[in-house]
């Protein structure tokens, strides 16, 4: 197993995005964007796929330890860290997709004939 597919695997178990992956690392004083971030993540075969060293895996470990635990003097509990993410998106299942196009159906319409249907 190479340092990418730890670095994917950790990233999808922990539900990390790459803004989050970027202040996990400046935690502990490494800088990278998102963009030299995003080709660690793309399959080996692609033009841009870059391999993941054992200095980006090892600051990121420091770094999530940071962030999940907090530091010695401003401890942190790790389930709280976890609970306190937000879904990516708020969903409401009230008004879903499919309930505002039923709305804009016009009801009084009647069903006619199709002129181009296929005769079997």
């Amino acid at each position: 197993m190479t340092n990418n597919d730890i670095f994917k695997k950790l990233r999808v178990a922990l539900k990390l995005r790459d803004d989050e992956i970027v202040e996990i690392l400046a935690l502990v004083d490494f800088k990278i964007s998102k963009s030299e971030l995003g080709a660690f993540f793309r399959k080996e075969d692609h033009p841009n796929y870059m391999e993941c060293g054992d200095q980006i895996l090892r600051n990121f470990l420091n770094g999530l330890v940071i962030y999940m635990r907090g530091t010695k003097e401003n401890p942190k509990n790790p389930g709280e860290v976890l609970l306190k993410k937000e879904p990516q998106k708020n969903f409401d299942k009230s008004k879903s997709f499919k309930k505002k196009q039923l709305q804009n159906v016009d009801k009084n319409l009647s069903h006619g004939k199709y002129k181009n249907k296929k005769k079997s």
